[in-house]
């Protein structure tokens, strides 16, 4: 049965996120490879809603820019603020691809990325050396994006995981920190508060994390047209909402309590409900199921 509209909204989903770099050959074969997780996993559930990875990759950007060595790799070698779609785009392509794509795609994704943390290195305002290679320091990236989009998941999803499986996600998920050369990966829930408590201390709202933020409670009007501007707006505000508490207020985004709430909660939770009117099932995600149960899908990017 035709969806009214449905196409509209996927086709311009999948230019803000993929942009023209949505390439189906990285998921659709070879017949019966599972990937990396596989259907039916908690990384394939969480990883495959999109209201709360859209909203909970927001806030893992905002969550990191506290550290400073992670935030002055950021400023001095990323091109987000000549080109942030790109960034998102490409950002959204390796999640996608280590998620849902076949093992040799994700493998050869996690080879690149590899590759460029090897020329990532330089000194940080308060004169410590940092390299986007260093253990500790993909660890700290690594959890702060997968804690916040848990976050995002069990806030805006339709079935939210259950403490076990929250658990499993963070114990399975760490594979791809783990091949980009972190070590150290908290594995439970427990295990990213503890870790969280430990690093806070390290953590600091630095003038490259203050300008990040500004960057990206603006990074709406750098996208489409109006609608698409306030779809922006209400997303990034739904993000700050995922942050803990101590953190929005180091980075000062928190917003009152009624306004998260009354406004900015429901009007996440019906965009969730446009947008998986328009894209579900995803492209993507039809492809890598028909991979991994010995199918090959045709067909193009969508």
């Amino acid at each position: 049965m035709a969806r009214p509209g449905a196409e509209r909204i996927r086709r311009r989903v999948n230019a803000t996120v993929h942009g023209g770099a949505l390439d189906l050959g990285r998921y659709d074969h070879p017949a019966g490879d599972p990937g990396l997780f596989g259907p039916g996993s908690v990384v394939w559930r969480v990883h495959g809603d999109f209201p709360g990875m859209f909203t909970g990759g927001i806030a893992a950007l905002l969550l990191q820019s506290l550290h400073p060595l992670a935030i002055a790799g950021v400023d001095q070698h990323s091109d987000f603020r000549r080109d942030p779609v790109g960034r998102l785009n490409r950002t959204a392509g390796f999640v996608s691809v280590t998620s849902f794509g076949s093992t040799e795609a994700a493998e050869a994704a996690l080879a690149r990325v590899r590759h460029i943390h090897e020329y990532v290195r330089g000194t940080a305002p308060d004169g410590r050396g940092y390299a986007a290679g260093d253990p500790a320091l993909l660890r700290w990236v690594h959890v702060a994006e997968t804690a916040c989009f848990l976050t995002g998941h069990q806030r805006y999803s339709r079935t939210p995981l259950t403490p076990g499986e929250c658990d499993e996600y963070f114990r399975r998920v760490a594979v791809v920190a783990e091949r980009l050369g972190a070590t150290g990966i908290p594995a439970s829930t427990a295990e990213v508060r503890a870790y969280l408590r430990l690093v806070r201390p390290e953590l600091v709202r630095s003038e490259a994390a203050a300008q990040a933020v500004d960057f990206l409670r603006g990074f709406s009007g750098a996208v489409g047209d109006g609608a698409e501007r306030a779809v922006m707006r209400a997303l990034t505000n739904g993000a700050t909402d995922l942050l803990p508490d101590w953190a929005a207020r180091m980075l000062d985004v928190r917003r009152p309590a009624p306004l998260r709430i009354l406004l900015d909660r429901p009007v996440v939770r019906g965009l969730g409900a446009v947008f998986r009117y328009g894209c579900e099932p995803s492209a993507v995600f039809l492809a890598a199921t028909a991979r991994a149960h010995g199918r090959r899908t045709g067909g193009s990017p969508g």
